[in-house]
């Protein structure tokens, strides 16, 4: 049950952000980012990515499994940090089901494309931040604790496993 929820939270923050910067490790032991459109998250936690077969993140990946995602929309106070296992799939059906419009500036070929292929991301831990409040509240709630020397109250903190 707790996964359950943890995969829910990471669901809804994720999917109301929807680009990350998802980060590997190069050839050369030095991170290497890019930002990146999630495509689906899917019940299980598993986040789900288009790329090129043949790209640098691939053949990265291919190395170097681990990776970082990284969530951040300042509009909405809502950051979240995603450590995961990265994979490379092939699968038809997925291709198809989650292709969107967009996708296909990099991919006119569709779902069909001979250089398209998923990137699917096994969550193993996430930590995320969001306050819903505004910027004039945090700002507010910043001001105040500066004021009183309290610490502010900016909303939900936590991390979370899978």
């Amino acid at each position: 049950m707790k996964n359950e929820k943890n995969i829910a939270i990471l669901q809804e923050m994720a999917e109301k952000v929807r680009i990350c910067m998802l980060t590997t490790l190069s050839n050369e032991n030095e991170f290497s980012s890019r930002p990146m459109g999630t495509a689906k998250i899917e019940d299980d936690g598993s986040i789900w990515f288009f790329t090129n077969e043949y790209s640098l993140k691939s053949k990265e990946i291919s190395k170097e499994n681990e990776v970082n995602l990284a969530y951040s929309d300042p509009s909405s106070n809502t950051y979240i940090s995603v450590n995961g296992k990265a994979e490379l799939v092939d699968d038809q059906a997925r291709k198809e089901a989650y292709f969107s419009p967009p996708i296909k500036a990099w991919f006119p070929e569709g779902a069909d494309d001979p250089n398209l292929i998923l990137i699917k991301v096994t969550p193993s831990a996430a930590e995320y931040w969001d306050s819903n409040a505004s910027k004039m509240v945090v700002a507010f709630k910043m001001l105040k604790a500066i004021v009183t020397g309290d610490t502010p109250d900016l909303g939900k903190h936590d991390t979370i496993k899978f």
